[in-house]
C-alpha cells in the first residue's frame, strides 16, 4: 500500500482492498494507518456499504487479513505436494469435502494466477526472509518461469482447454 507521507493530510489516508472478481466479491478490507482519523475510516466504511460491499477493518500489515491467511495456506498445499505427501487432486478434494471450501488450493492458485501469488510471496519473503511461511516454492517458481500461470494461460497446476 502507498505510504501516508505521500500526502500532507495523513489523517485522511487509508486503503481499500477489493477482491476479484470485484462485481461478485462482497468483502472489502478497509486499511487504517496509525494516522488515519476515525472520520476518514467511517467515510470509507460508508462508501463501501453504498457499493453493496461488506467492509472489515484491518491495520496496515502485510497481506491485510485475507491474503495473510490465504497465501500461507496455498503455499503449504504446494509444499505438501512437493514433499510427495499427497497429489494435488487429493489435496483439492480433501479441502473441498473436508473443510467445505468451494475450491481446493491448487484450483484457487490457478484461478488467482501463479504469477500473482508469486508476486505476493516474493514481496513478503524480501521483507522477512527468515519467516518460514514466506519461503519461495520451487514448483510454483518453475511454472511461472514457463509462463504456466493458471487459467489465464491455459495451464498452471492443471491444464485447461
Amino acid at each position: 500500500m502507498p505510504r501516508p507521507w505521500c500526502t500532507a493530510q495523513q489523517d485522511r489516508f487509508a486503503g481499500l482492498h477489493f477482491f476479484n472478481p470485484v462485481p461478485m466479491m462482497k468483502l472489502v478490507e478497509v486499511i487504517k494507518t496509525p494516522m488515519t482519523s476515525q472520520k476518514t475510516f467511517e467515510s470509507l466504511v460508508d462508501f463501501c456499504k453504498t457499493l453493496g460491499k461488506h467492509p472489515v477493518s484491518c491495520k496496515d500489515t502485510p497481506g491485510f487479513i485475507v491474503n495473510r491467511l490465504l497465501v500461507p495456506y496455498l503455499i503449504e498445499a504446494i509444499r505438501l505436494h512437493e514433499r510427495g505427501d499427497a497429489s494435488k487432486e487429493d489435496i483439492d478434494t480433501a479441502m473441498k469435502l473436508g473443510a467445505g471450501y468451494p475450491m481446493g488450493p491448487f484450483e484457487l492458485l490457478d484461478y488467482v494466477g501463479l504469477d500473482t501469488t508469486k508476486f505476493i510471496l516474493d514481496g513478503w519473503h524480501e521483507m522477512d526472509p527468515e519467516n518460514p511461511l514466506f519461503q519461495p516454492s520451487p514448483s510454483m517458481n518453475n511454472l511461472v518461469a514457463q509462463k504456466k500461470l493458471g487459467k489465464k494461460t491455459g495451464e498452471g497446476f492443471y491444464k485447461y482447454k
